[in-house]
Protein backbone atom coordinates (compact mmCIF):
# COMPACT_ATOMS: atom_id res chain seq x y z
CA UNK A 1 0.00 0.00 0.00
CA UNK A 2 1.14 3.52 -0.77
CA UNK A 3 2.30 5.74 2.05
CA UNK A 4 0.12 8.86 2.05
CA UNK A 5 0.04 12.37 3.44
CA UNK A 6 -2.36 15.29 3.10
CA UNK A 7 -2.52 19.01 3.80
CA UNK A 8 -5.37 21.44 4.42
CA UNK A 9 -4.68 25.19 4.38
CA UNK A 10 -7.21 26.91 6.62
CA UNK A 11 -8.26 30.54 6.80
CA UNK A 12 -10.99 31.16 9.38
CA UNK A 13 -14.10 28.96 9.80
CA UNK A 14 -12.90 26.66 12.58
CA UNK A 15 -15.99 24.44 12.49
CA UNK A 16 -15.67 23.71 8.76
CA UNK A 17 -11.97 22.88 9.09
CA UNK A 18 -12.66 20.55 12.00
CA UNK A 19 -15.40 18.77 10.06
CA UNK A 20 -12.98 18.18 7.18
CA UNK A 21 -10.23 16.93 9.50
CA UNK A 22 -12.52 14.55 11.34
CA UNK A 23 -13.97 13.10 8.14
CA UNK A 24 -10.48 12.53 6.74
CA UNK A 25 -9.26 10.85 9.92
CA UNK A 26 -12.42 8.73 10.21
CA UNK A 27 -12.21 7.42 6.64
CA UNK A 28 -8.43 7.02 6.44
CA UNK A 29 -7.32 4.05 8.57
CA UNK A 30 -3.68 3.98 7.42
CA UNK A 31 -1.58 4.15 10.63
CA UNK A 32 1.32 5.97 8.97
CA UNK A 33 -0.92 8.61 7.34
CA UNK A 34 0.21 12.20 8.06
CA UNK A 35 -2.34 15.02 7.97
CA UNK A 36 -1.08 18.60 8.15
CA UNK A 37 -3.40 21.51 8.92
CA UNK A 38 -1.79 24.85 8.11
CA UNK A 39 -3.61 27.93 9.40
CA UNK A 40 -2.86 31.01 7.30
CA UNK A 41 -2.89 33.56 10.11
CA UNK A 42 -6.68 33.50 10.51
CA UNK A 43 -7.84 36.81 12.07
CA UNK A 44 -10.74 35.05 13.80
CA UNK A 45 -8.42 32.95 15.98
CA UNK A 46 -9.00 29.74 14.03
CA UNK A 47 -5.31 28.85 14.18
CA UNK A 48 -5.12 29.06 17.97
CA UNK A 49 -8.31 27.03 18.29
CA UNK A 50 -7.01 24.36 15.95
CA UNK A 51 -3.69 24.17 17.80
CA UNK A 52 -5.60 23.67 21.07
CA UNK A 53 -7.99 21.07 19.65
CA UNK A 54 -7.50 17.45 20.62
CA UNK A 55 -8.51 15.46 17.56
CA UNK A 56 -7.64 12.28 19.43
CA UNK A 57 -5.28 11.23 16.66
CA UNK A 58 -1.49 11.60 16.64
CA UNK A 59 -1.51 11.60 12.83
CA UNK A 60 -2.58 15.28 12.81
CA UNK A 61 -0.07 18.13 12.90
CA UNK A 62 -1.40 21.71 13.20
CA UNK A 63 0.89 24.49 11.96
CA UNK A 64 -0.43 28.00 12.76
CA UNK A 65 1.32 30.65 10.65
CA UNK A 66 1.71 34.25 11.91
CA UNK A 67 0.29 35.77 8.71
CA UNK A 68 -1.63 34.90 5.57
CA UNK A 69 1.01 33.89 3.02
CA UNK A 70 -1.45 32.64 0.41
CA UNK A 71 -2.90 29.29 -0.63
CA UNK A 72 0.07 27.88 -2.51
CA UNK A 73 2.75 29.01 -0.06
CA UNK A 74 0.62 27.64 2.77
CA UNK A 75 0.72 24.21 1.15
CA UNK A 76 4.42 24.59 0.39
CA UNK A 77 5.05 25.07 4.12
CA UNK A 78 4.85 21.29 4.63
CA UNK A 79 6.80 20.26 1.53
CA UNK A 80 10.04 19.52 3.41
CA UNK A 81 8.17 17.40 5.97
CA UNK A 82 6.66 14.97 3.47
CA UNK A 83 7.85 11.36 3.54
CA UNK A 84 4.95 9.88 1.59
CA UNK A 85 4.56 8.30 -1.83
CA UNK A 86 1.44 10.33 -2.65
CA UNK A 87 0.41 13.67 -1.15
CA UNK A 88 -3.13 15.05 -1.12
CA UNK A 89 -3.86 18.77 -1.40
CA UNK A 90 -7.30 19.30 0.10
CA UNK A 91 -9.60 22.26 0.67
CA UNK A 92 -11.07 22.84 4.15
CA UNK A 93 -14.56 22.40 2.65
CA UNK A 94 -13.88 18.79 1.61
CA UNK A 95 -15.69 15.93 3.36
CA UNK A 96 -14.88 12.28 2.85
CA UNK A 97 -17.72 9.78 2.92
CA UNK A 98 -15.64 6.64 2.43
CA UNK A 99 -12.06 5.39 2.54
CA UNK A 100 -10.61 6.76 -0.72
CA UNK A 101 -7.20 8.31 -0.02
CA UNK A 102 -5.13 5.13 0.16
CA UNK A 103 -7.00 3.36 -2.69
CA UNK A 104 -6.70 6.46 -4.85
CA UNK A 105 -2.97 6.73 -4.13
CA UNK A 106 -2.50 3.06 -5.05
CA UNK A 107 -4.44 3.62 -8.27
CA UNK A 108 -2.34 6.68 -9.18
CA UNK A 109 0.90 4.77 -8.66
CA UNK A 110 -0.41 1.87 -10.74
CA UNK A 111 -0.98 3.99 -13.87
CA UNK A 112 2.22 4.20 -15.93
CA UNK A 113 3.42 7.79 -16.17
CA UNK A 114 0.63 9.22 -13.98
CA UNK A 115 1.70 12.03 -11.64
CA UNK A 116 -1.55 13.67 -10.47
CA UNK A 117 -5.26 12.86 -10.16
CA UNK A 118 -8.51 14.25 -8.85
CA UNK A 119 -11.70 12.36 -7.89
CA UNK A 120 -15.28 13.15 -8.81
CA UNK A 121 -16.55 15.84 -6.44
CA UNK A 122 -20.17 16.43 -5.42
CA UNK A 123 -22.06 19.27 -3.78
CA UNK A 124 -23.44 18.45 -0.32
CA UNK A 125 -26.86 17.86 -1.94
CA UNK A 126 -25.38 15.20 -4.22
CA UNK A 127 -25.17 17.17 -7.47
CA UNK A 128 -22.06 16.64 -9.58
CA UNK A 129 -19.46 19.38 -9.80
CA UNK A 130 -17.92 20.01 -13.20
CA UNK A 131 -14.32 20.51 -12.09
CA UNK A 132 -12.15 18.51 -14.55
CA UNK A 133 -11.14 21.08 -17.16
CA UNK A 134 -9.19 21.71 -20.29
CA UNK A 135 -6.18 23.99 -20.26
CA UNK A 136 -7.39 27.56 -19.60
CA UNK A 137 -7.48 30.23 -22.27
CA UNK A 138 -8.65 33.85 -21.71
CA UNK A 139 -11.85 33.11 -23.66
CA UNK A 140 -12.64 29.98 -21.65
CA UNK A 141 -12.07 31.72 -18.31
CA UNK A 142 -14.29 34.62 -19.39
CA UNK A 143 -16.98 32.17 -20.46
CA UNK A 144 -16.62 30.42 -17.10
CA UNK A 145 -17.53 33.63 -15.28
CA UNK A 146 -20.40 34.62 -17.59
CA UNK A 147 -21.98 31.21 -18.27
CA UNK A 148 -24.12 31.14 -15.06
CA UNK A 149 -25.85 34.37 -16.18
CA UNK A 150 -25.72 33.98 -19.94
CA UNK A 151 -26.46 31.35 -22.55
CA UNK A 152 -25.43 30.79 -26.14
CA UNK A 153 -21.68 30.90 -26.86
CA UNK A 154 -20.69 31.47 -23.22
CA UNK A 155 -22.56 28.40 -22.01
CA UNK A 156 -21.25 26.32 -24.93
CA UNK A 157 -17.65 27.42 -24.25
CA UNK A 158 -18.00 26.68 -20.55
CA UNK A 159 -19.33 23.19 -21.30
CA UNK A 160 -16.28 22.63 -23.49
CA UNK A 161 -13.93 24.03 -20.82
CA UNK A 162 -15.39 21.74 -18.14
CA UNK A 163 -15.25 18.78 -20.54
CA UNK A 164 -18.97 18.10 -20.48
CA UNK A 165 -18.63 17.07 -24.12
CA UNK A 166 -16.58 14.06 -22.94
CA UNK A 167 -17.38 10.85 -21.08
CA UNK A 168 -16.32 11.66 -17.52
CA UNK A 169 -17.66 8.46 -15.98
CA UNK A 170 -14.40 6.64 -16.69
CA UNK A 171 -10.79 7.58 -15.85
CA UNK A 172 -9.34 9.94 -18.41
CA UNK A 173 -6.52 12.41 -18.82
CA UNK A 174 -7.19 16.08 -18.09
CA UNK A 175 -5.22 19.34 -18.37
CA UNK A 176 -6.42 21.23 -15.28
CA UNK A 177 -6.69 19.54 -11.90
CA UNK A 178 -8.70 21.45 -9.29
CA UNK A 179 -6.84 22.58 -6.17
CA UNK A 180 -9.85 21.53 -4.12
CA UNK A 181 -8.68 17.91 -4.18
CA UNK A 182 -5.37 16.90 -5.75
CA UNK A 183 -3.45 13.65 -5.37
CA UNK A 184 0.15 14.16 -6.45
CA UNK A 185 3.14 11.86 -6.46
CA UNK A 186 5.25 13.30 -3.67
CA UNK A 187 8.53 12.92 -5.55
CA UNK A 188 7.09 14.94 -8.44
CA UNK A 189 5.68 17.61 -6.11
CA UNK A 190 9.09 18.03 -4.48
CA UNK A 191 10.93 18.03 -7.82
CA UNK A 192 8.85 20.92 -9.17
CA UNK A 193 9.02 22.83 -5.87
CA UNK A 194 5.31 22.70 -5.09
CA UNK A 195 3.14 25.70 -5.92
CA UNK A 196 4.58 28.80 -7.56
CA UNK A 197 4.83 31.22 -4.60
CA UNK A 198 4.20 34.20 -6.89
CA UNK A 199 0.45 33.40 -6.79
CA UNK A 200 -1.35 34.51 -3.64
CA UNK A 201 -4.68 32.93 -4.54
CA UNK A 202 -6.56 31.75 -7.67
CA UNK A 203 -5.24 29.93 -10.76
CA UNK A 204 -2.29 28.49 -8.80
CA UNK A 205 -3.87 25.06 -9.27
CA UNK A 206 -3.86 25.50 -13.06
CA UNK A 207 -0.22 26.56 -12.83
CA UNK A 208 0.70 23.56 -10.68
CA UNK A 209 -1.05 21.25 -13.12
CA UNK A 210 1.03 22.61 -16.00
CA UNK A 211 4.21 22.03 -13.98
CA UNK A 212 3.15 18.46 -13.17
CA UNK A 213 2.31 17.81 -16.84
CA UNK A 214 5.98 18.36 -17.62
CA UNK A 215 6.72 15.33 -15.40
CA UNK A 216 3.79 13.00 -16.18
CA UNK A 217 0.09 12.71 -16.92
CA UNK A 218 -2.86 14.15 -14.96
CA UNK A 219 -6.09 12.22 -14.51
CA UNK A 220 -9.72 12.38 -13.50
CA UNK A 221 -10.41 9.26 -11.41
CA UNK A 222 -14.25 9.25 -11.10
CA UNK A 223 -14.30 5.84 -9.40
CA UNK A 224 -13.39 7.82 -6.27
CA UNK A 225 -15.63 10.59 -4.93
CA UNK A 226 -15.93 13.14 -2.13
CA UNK A 227 -18.13 16.06 -1.05
CA UNK A 228 -16.98 19.62 -1.74
CA UNK A 229 -18.95 22.66 -0.51
CA UNK A 230 -17.26 24.88 -3.16
CA UNK A 231 -17.49 28.47 -1.89
CA UNK A 232 -17.24 30.45 -5.13
CA UNK A 233 -16.45 34.06 -4.21
CA UNK A 234 -14.79 35.99 -7.09
CA UNK A 235 -17.98 37.33 -8.68
CA UNK A 236 -19.45 38.34 -5.29
CA UNK A 237 -16.37 40.11 -3.92
CA UNK A 238 -14.69 42.87 -5.95
CA UNK A 239 -11.37 42.48 -4.13
CA UNK A 240 -11.21 38.75 -4.76
CA UNK A 241 -12.27 39.21 -8.38
CA UNK A 242 -9.40 41.69 -8.87
CA UNK A 243 -7.03 39.17 -7.29
CA UNK A 244 -8.29 36.51 -9.68
CA UNK A 245 -7.61 38.77 -12.67
CA UNK A 246 -4.05 39.42 -11.45
CA UNK A 247 -3.44 35.68 -11.08
CA UNK A 248 -4.89 34.99 -14.52
CA UNK A 249 -2.54 37.57 -16.04
CA UNK A 250 0.42 35.94 -14.32
CA UNK A 251 -0.66 32.49 -15.56
CA UNK A 252 -1.00 33.53 -19.21
CA UNK A 253 2.30 35.40 -19.20
CA UNK A 254 3.94 32.22 -17.94
CA UNK A 255 2.13 29.55 -19.99
CA UNK A 256 0.72 31.42 -22.97
CA UNK A 257 -2.87 31.65 -24.20
CA UNK A 258 -2.92 28.69 -26.57
CA UNK A 259 -5.30 25.75 -26.50
CA UNK A 260 -4.52 22.47 -24.80
CA UNK A 261 -4.54 19.04 -26.37
CA UNK A 262 -7.32 17.12 -24.57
Amino acid sequence: MAKISACIVAYCDYDEVCAAVRSILHYTPAPDFALYVVDNGSPDGCGKELAATDFGDARVTVLPLPENIGFGKGHNAVLDRLQSDVHFILNPDILLTEDILEPMADWLLSVPGAAMATPQLHYPDGRLQHLPRRKPTPWLLLARQLAPKCSGPFRKADDHYTMQDEDLTVPRRIEFCTGSFMAVRTDVLKKIGGFDPAYFMYVEDADLTQKVLQEGTVWLAPQFSAVHAWHRAPMRDAGKFKMQLISMGRYFRKWGCGKGSV
